[in-house]
């Protein structure tokens, strides 16, 4: 094993690939929620409630995962992992039987907050799990799987709606974050494991410079990621084939996938190309998507521009466990997780108010590149923060 670095190493090393797939199996809910979310509160509520109680959730997400994974740092994971699904869990029945807007939104965010903190909890386990050598390509194959959450969370939430109506999107994300958590939680590498023993601050991972560089440059990348969203939801609808959105979407995690699997064949220790060079790599990737061709074109140009996302995420990863403060790993992959959730949040609000305004979804294509450009300034930034700490 210490020889072998890629995918197929890394999901043959012992436990790997349970806690992989009972991770995937407990995130599916972030991709699943809002969608399950929008039809509930469409249906039983309105349509401005749909909008309060999925942005209630993502506010939630934001707050709980890094408080979540600094409590799973100081303590045990399995405690945090119960008692946050738990809570989650009774945020979703409490959704589910609301019939005000007020309870709907606090009954959301209590379902965000509660989300069990499976990336980070996951990424700390991985040194456990496979040879140091191994770790870069564990982190790209957990990236790139991620991508199926968000492949097939509206699938099962659109499945789950059709068979036990409204609630039914609801439902599904509380047994499926249930079912990962008690599959996760069981395994002995979680049970097991220990967080380190060290003095505590309250700033936690956040009084590492570097890693607040990081973060402010995950903001960009994740709103890059989030308004490209948006412009190819405004690219459908021009064309008149409003349905194709979702295909073109997925084209683009489709790619990510694909980038994911296939860098973690090439040894991502051995040669880890710089964060400034990726961003600014991607987002020449994303300049033709300026060009709006016909569908199918379209459809090809999303998978290249998503082949790039998890080999910037893994190094980010990478260097984060670097820069992190010992005892705060947890937390610091939770930060990273929420600054992507955040600006990706962001970039989709702007780019829809810039295509409103503009009244040219051209514009919205315009946004990413950008994002990415600066992106790699500040990544750039900490290069220079690295040598004047050395």
């Amino acid at each position: 094993m210490s020889t072998q670095v890629g995918a197929v190493a890394v999901l043959r090393a012992p436990q790997a690939a349970r806690v992989l797939v009972a991770s995937l199996l407990g995130r599916l809910p972030l991709g699943a929620g809002p969608l399950a979310l929008l039809v509930f509160a469409r249906e039983r509520l309105s349509l401005g409630a749909a909008a309060l109680l999925v942005a209630a959730f993502t506010a939630g997400i934001a707050v709980g995962g890094p408080l979540l994974a600094r409590a799973a740092d100081r303590w045990r994971q399995p405690p945090v992992l119960w008692l946050a699904v738990l809570a989650s869990t009774l945020g979703y029945a409490l959704v589910a039987g609301s019939t005000a807007v007020g309870l709907g939104a606090a009954a959301a965010a209590l379902a965000g907050l509660g989300a069990p903190p499976f990336e980070a909890c996951l990424r700390v386990l991985w040194r456990d799990l496979v040879p140091p050598a191994a770790v870069p390509s564990a982190y790209t194959v957990d990236i790139a799987a991620q991508e199926l959450i968000f492949i097939m969370g509206p699938l099962a939430t659109v499945l789950a709606v059709a068979l036990l109506g409204p609630a039914g999107g609801l439902y599904a994300c509380a047994a499926t974050q249930l079912a990962g958590t008690a599959w996760f939680a069981t395994a002995p590498v979680v049970l097991s494991w220990r967080g380190e023993q060290v003095e505590r601050h309250w700033l936690g991972a956040l009084r590492s410079g570097a890693l607040r560089v990081i973060l402010v440059a995950v903001v960009l990348v994740g709103a890059a990621v989030g308004s490209v969203v948006v412009a190819i939801t405004g690219y459908a609808e021009a064309r008149g084939t409003t349905a194709s959105a979702g295909w073109l979407i997925a084209a683009q995690a489709v790619g990510a996938l694909i980038g994911g699997l296939s860098y973690a064949r090439v040894r991502p220790s051995a040669r880890r190309p710089p964060l400034t060079a990726i961003a600014g790599a991607m987002a020449v990737a994303y300049l033709p998507l300026l060009l709006q061709p016909g569908p199918g074109a379209m459809a090809v140009l999303l998978v290249l521009s998503g082949l790039g996302l998890p080999v910037l995420l893994t190094v980010a990863f990478l260097t984060v466990d670097r820069v992190a403060p010992a005892g705060t790993a947890a937390e610091a992959f939770a930060w990273v997780a929420t600054a992507f959730a955040i600006g990706s949040a962001g970039g989709a609000a702007v780019t829809g108010l810039l295509i409103d305004s503009a009244a040219s979804v051209r514009v919205g294509f315009a946004v990413s590149p950008v994002l990415l450009a600066l992106a790699a300034g500040v990544f750039a930034v900490l290069l220079m923060f690295g040598r004047e700490r050395r």
